[in-house]
């Protein structure tokens, strides 16, 4: 869009967030981590930008620790449900043209990850005695987080969300999708719809994966860590989902061998492996639902909800929701296939043995 001197072109400043997750574990311990690290007890998160009662709070802080790389200071998150969450910041201060590039280029460059993970590999392992079953390989997520300070005109107000909007939309939408292209009117009022405010001089857009935030450095810090869970909640259910159809995959595979006689006996143990994951993955992701919660802070719900919603949490969650059906359903099958085999070994038995006492019956008249 063309420039208006409501938002001035230079004075954008704030920092590009690089968010790296790691599912390393089924658990983590954070008291016995806490132990490893000396660190301090947990206290209330997030810290809410507005006065919420003391229950608001998330079920599980994680644990955090500093982390310094190459490219600038980080952090370190541990959550108790086995994701290692990596925090980078970049600051920044420029131009809109400025801050496009560094969205574009930072969104599409893997030096940042390599040196992210050669960081955090001496941390896991010092970690090692708190992490329950550890995994050999791990999947892991990426998020672009642009934090841009609230800017003021010339009058020194400060630009509205709506007023910067509607006049650097089309520079939000580029940050937000890492691209320097201009997009068609359609395709910025889609990304730019996932948008919320608090006030009227707050704002924040996310995208699958990357978002932008337009607040103070105060006020963003509860948003990042929204964003930040709600990317832990999608590595998650990602996990879930692949353990899922690896498990169906083994059970198909199972039946596809038959179901004789001998092979319904064999199909009691692995019903009964079926079932074990079944439930472990029906407990963890009640877990993983019930890490956060926001009980009155209904902007902070609302918040939350939308940007699941966006990266697509909700979609990978009914794909678990309906793996773990589909596993209850084989369950029931395989069980009830070997309850006919048992049955009919049963009824054999009886029949041997009324023979038996037959044979015993006639040759004692005889």
């Amino acid at each position: 869009m063309p420039y208006n001197q409501g938002v001035p072109a230079a004075t954008i400043s704030g920092a590009l967030s690089v968010l790296y997750l790691y599912d390393v574990c089924d658990e983590i311990r954070l008291d016995k981590l806490r132990s490893l690290l000396g660190a301090p007890p947990p206290g209330r998160e997030p810290p809410f930008r507005h006065h919420v009662p003391e229950y608001v709070q998330f079920a599980q802080p994680p644990v955090m620790e500093p982390l310094k790389t190459g490219f600038g200071d980080g952090r370190v998150a541990y959550y108790d449900y086995g994701v290692v969450s990596v925090l980078v910041e970049l600051p920044f201060e420029g131009g809109w043209e400025e801050a496009i590039n560094l969205a574009a280029r930072w969104m599409n460059a893997p030096d940042l990850e390599q040196q992210v993970a050669e960081a955090l590999r001496p941390l896991v392992e010092r970690a090692a005695p708190a992490l329950v079953n550890p995994y050999s390989e791990r999947l892991t997520e990426e998020y672009f987080i642009f934090q841009m300070r609230q800017i003021a005109d010339g009058d020194g107000r400060v630009v509205s969300a709506a007023q910067l909007l509607k006049e650097r939309g089309d520079s939000v939408a580029q940050i937000v999708r890492g691209e320097r292209a201009t997009f068609s009117d359609t395709e910025r009022s889609e990304i730019l719809a996932s948008r919320m405010s608090y006030y009227d001089s707050d704002l924040v857009v996310a995208g699958w994966t990357a978002a932008l935030i337009y607040d103070t450095p105060e006020g963003a810090v509860t948003t990042i860590q929204l964003l930040e869970y709600a990317n832990t909640q999608l590595l998650e259910f990602r996990h879930y989902d692949t353990l899922l159809t690896h498990l169906l995959m083994t059970a198909y595979r199972s039946l596809e061998r038959g179901t004789g006689f001998l092979a319904r006996w064999r199909m009691a143990h692995e019903a009964e492996h079926l079932n074990t994951i079944r439930l472990d993955v029906r407990e963890l992701t009640e877990r993983v639902d019930n890490s956060i919660k926001f009980l009155s802070d209904m902007f902070a719900a609302r918040l939350y909800r939308m940007a699941a919603q966006r990266i697509g949490v909700p979609d990978y969650r009914r794909l678990v929701e309906q793996k773990l059906e589909s596993a209850g359903d084989l369950y029931g099958f395989m069980m009830d296939q070997y309850h006919q085999s048992r049955g009919f070994i049963l009824e054999l038995m009886v029949v041997v043995i009324l023979i038996i006492e037959l044979v015993f019956l006639f040759r004692g008249k005889g």
